[in-house]
């Protein structure tokens, strides 16, 4: 038994209670991996649970975070597809802010011999949203126009090369001119930079294209006028909700309210008329699913898709205000912690 370093908190609700605590971590049990991270990628969904915000939060004292990438330093019995000091990446339902953890090796994932560990832990979480919405949910084919919102960001980043690859035609939304570049480097084929204007700067960028899917993770106005706007068969790809992310370190209730009182209603009678569709999913669905999970990286394989583009580098001990960047909407591509 060893004892690992782990930000816990007591309750969700406030970044306050997340504390860097001492805790014994026992041996892997027969189907586990016992890894040594040596990288951890944040999410909003990090953010969300910390704040008391996500649906699937834990109740009371938990670990946060969805990804890591690191080291096997144990393993159970009944592993047979990994050895001791492999390098792998992982996913799993909370509780990636920590220096160990012990994994059901079904949710591990050698990491790609010319990828880093940072890289690693910037990979998993994005590729299965990204891919899962497009192609799984989305139904993307050649030729399909394709909206990404937060373009700059890990998913989207992602879900357009992920696009490119297929033939489809990209158009990326960012909330600061400053990420234009980016964009441009990536390859979209055009870039908005949402404002009170969308609707207008939306029309220009299509010039005269259907808009066939929306990978949508904005919420509000947004996502009404892009709704709006699809062509016939059109599918919205619902998967996060940005607008009610705040700068805080608790929820504003008061706003929270507002928000979700005057969010976008849509008729489902209309739907029909229309011929438009909204799915949505999150991450934690596909986690528990093993076997759909494991499909899906499979078919990740065969895009040979390049390392992730990590945006900010932090120090294990530098969490908080790894996590305050994050809430702030300013970065671009991956936030990473690493640990000695």
């Amino acid at each position: 038994m060893l004892v690992r370093k782990s930000y816990r908190t007591q309750k969700a609700g406030s970044f306050c209670r997340l504390k860097l605590v001492e805790e014994e971590l026992s041996n892997p049990d027969a189907h586990e991996v016992q890894v040594k991270i040596k990288a951890v990628g944040l999410n909003f969904a990090d953010i969300f649970a910390i704040l008391g915000l996500y649906s699937a939060t834990p109740e009371g004292s938990f670990i946060p975070g969805l990804e890591y990438s690191g080291e096997i330093i144990a393993k159970g019995e009944k592993v047979t597809d990994f050895e001791i000091g492999d390098r792998v990446m992982g996913v799993t339902r909370f509780g990636a802010y920590t220096s160990h953890i012990n994994i059901d090796a079904a949710y591990v994932n050698k990491i790609p011999e010319n990828w880093s560990f940072e890289e690693g832990a910037s990979f998993l979480v994005q590729a299965l949203t990204a891919y899962y919405g497009l192609f799984h949910l989305g139904n993307l084919q050649k030729g399909d126009t394709v909206l990404i919102h937060s373009a700059a960001g890990g998913v989207g980043l992602l879900a357009n090369r992920m696009a490119l690859k297929k033939g489809a035609y990209t158009i990326g939304t960012i909330g600061s001119a400053a990420k234009i570049d980016l964009l441009k480097k990536e390859g979209y084929h055009k870039y908005i930079v949402r404002s009170k204007h969308f609707k207008k700067d939306l029309e220009q960028a299509l010039a005269g294209r259907e808009l066939n899917l929306i990978m949508e993770c904005i919420g509000g106005k947004i996502f009404k006028i892009g709704y709006d706007m699809l062509a016939p068969q059109g599918r919205v790809i619902n998967y996060g909700s940005a607008r009610y992310g705040d700068t805080k370190n608790s929820p504003n209730w008061p706003r929270l309210a507002w928000l979700y009182l005057t969010r976008p209603k849509i008729d489902p009678q209309k739907m029909i008329e229309s011929n438009k569709g909204i799915l949505g999913f999150n991450l934690i669905w596909l986690y528990d699913r093993k076997e759909l999970m494991q499909q899906i990286l499979k078919e990740l394989e065969q895009l040979n898709m390049e390392a992730p583009f990590i945006g900010h580098r932090f120090k294990f001990e530098e969490m908080h205000k790894a996590l305050k960047l994050f809430q702030s909407g300013k970065t671009m591509g991956k936030v990473v912690l690493t640990l000695d």
